[in-house]
């Protein structure tokens, strides 16, 4: 029977695998570079696979070391989440988050899911809705924590990422190319008045708006379909539609920061728990990553 892969051994594997050195991990790990390179050498002869190539400054990954990589990210995350779920305090109580519209297909439903199966004794509501409306929601005590955009760079709270708006289309259809440009906007919006139109002004584009809503998912349902191209933050582009760039004629309509901000009556253990798990679904598009 082979022995089983020790977790130790993979989180030096990983630290050497991203610093590209032995030397490096040993610092990252606060270990000594001796050390390090017998957990690299026993998880070796544990696979019977050489999983680094020597070279005269530093390593890198050898095709099976490339193999490996995924699964022991995996296991080391899995570790990681299970060590914190288990020294966290319980929570527990009411927490009411306004989340925008665009995110309610894509990042936050996952994050919101696993924070209600991590607390289970949290009640959380939800509130979906465009920016303006959730700051007023906060204004008025009806939420406990939102999740906002900033155009302007103006707005006060917490940066979770900078999520560009683009404009997309269906990678089917040709709806960029007709004139005038078929467009699909949100009804009675400051913001696409503001910005998405004025960006398609100063392009020269001949446009007609060809699909109204008020909701993120009938937009997405409209450049998916071919119905019009849309403006979008870009780690919201729906499967089976591409983003319009400069080279299209369409350049980036804006830098949207994506904001976190709290009641301003107060905050609680359970919405400072909430955050966390906010600030951590963004981690990705803040690092660059994608959702």
């Amino acid at each position: 029977m082979q022995a089983p892969l020790e977790s130790d051994l993979m989180r030096s594997f990983l630290a050497v695998a991203d610093s590209g050195s032995v030397t490096a991990a040993a610092h990252l790990l606060s270990r000594t570079q001796s050390a390090v390179s017998l957990q690299i050498k026993r998880l070796e002869e544990s696979l019977g696979q050489p999983l680094f190539d020597r070279l005269p400054r530093g390593v890198e990954l050898t095709p099976r070391g490339r193999q490996l990589e995924p699964y022991a990210r995996r296991v080391v995350a899995l570790l990681d989440e299970a060590a914190q779920a288990v020294r966290e305090k319980p929570l527990s109580g009411p927490v009411r988050v306004g989340i925008p519209d665009e995110y309610s297909g894509t990042v936050l439903p996952r994050a919101l899911a696993a924070f209600d199966e991590r607390h289970a004794d949290v009640a959380v509501s939800v509130r979906c809705d465009h920016t303006e409306r959730l700051l007023e929601a906060l204004a008025r005590d009806e939420i406990d924590i939102a999740v906002i955009y900033d155009w302007t760079y103006t707005a006060e709270g917490e940066v979770l990422c900078v999520d560009p708006t683009i404009w997309a289309t269906a990678t089917a259809h040709d709806q960029h190319l007709r004139r005038p440009v078929p467009v699909a906007t949100y009804i009675g919006s400051e913001w696409w008045r503001d910005f998405a139109a004025r960006s398609l002004d100063m392009q020269g584009f001949d446009w007609r708006v060809a699909f109204e809503c008020n909701d993120a998912g009938a937009l997405r349902v409209a450049v998916t379909n071919g119905l019009a191209i849309v403006a979008i933050s870009r780690s919201t582009i729906p499967p089976g539609c591409r983003e319009l760039t400069a080279a299209d004629g369409f350049p980036m309509i804006d830098s949207a920061r994506v904001i976190l901000r709290r009641n301003p009556l107060g905050t609680s253990p359970a919405v400072e728990g909430l955050a966390d798990m906010l600030r951590e679904a963004f981690r990705p598009l803040a690092e660059g990553r994608g959702a």
